[in-house]
């Protein structure tokens, strides 16, 4: 996957993680886990960005693994958000999905960056 295919999926990431936040209950909770979920899910894209212009290959990593950081966590939101019975799975699988795949991406990438630096 190159550099603008990985721009045009976080950012479509992002905008999925908005509207599934639109869609929960206006409850108290509901309302505090969702600024969370909102937060990190819409950090990945902006995060991804900035890795895009890192100084360095240091900094590069260093940017990716803040992407690995705030794609594991939103991860983590959706997964209280389900287990506590607010939203259903299946309304949340194929973000969370998605999730899971843009976080191996940026695994991989963070992994082949240190072992091209390494060489």
């Amino acid at each position: 996957m190159n550099k603008q295919e990985l721009l045009k999926r976080t950012k479509t990431y992002a905008l999925r993680v908005i509207k599934a936040v639109q869609a929960l209950p206006h409850d108290d909770i509901s309302t505090v886990l969702g600024r969370q979920l909102l937060r990190a899910g819409t950090s990945v894209g902006a995060n991804y960005r900035a890795a895009c212009r890192a100084k360095s290959t240091a900094d590069f990593v260093n940017k990716l693994k803040i992407v690995e950081e705030e794609c594991d966590e939103s991860l983590y939101w959706m997964e209280l958000l389900i287990e506590s019975g607010i939203i259903a799975l299946r309304r949340f699988e194929q973000l969370m999905r998605e999730g899971d795949e843009l976080l191996a991406i940026i695994v991989a990438a963070i992994k082949t960056t240190r072992t091209a630096r390494l060489a």
